[in-house]
């Protein structure tokens, strides 16, 4: 049984990852991909504001899902 707070400090640090934590493999490493796809794309072009808003929406949803997960087991 994994523990919410854990498995939403985890997501915190590196979105997905919690949810991983949690028991949802899959989903968790998909959440992962996006996080640093966008990452790198916020970073490398002019036009990052986009990618940025995008990330953080995903970020904060990984958090939501590990939280959530977790809490279901």
């Amino acid at each position: 049984m994994a523990n919410p707070i854990l498995a939403l400090i985890i997501s915190f640090f590196l979105p997905g990852i919690g949810t991983v934590y949690a028991g949802n493999i899959m989903k968790g490493i998909i959440i992962f991909i996006v996080a640093v796809i966008l990452g790198a794309l916020a970073t490398i072009f002019l036009l990052g504001i986009i990618a940025y808003i995008l990330y953080v929406i995903v970020w904060l949803y990984g958090m939501y899902d590990a939280y959530t997960t977790a809490s279901a087991t």
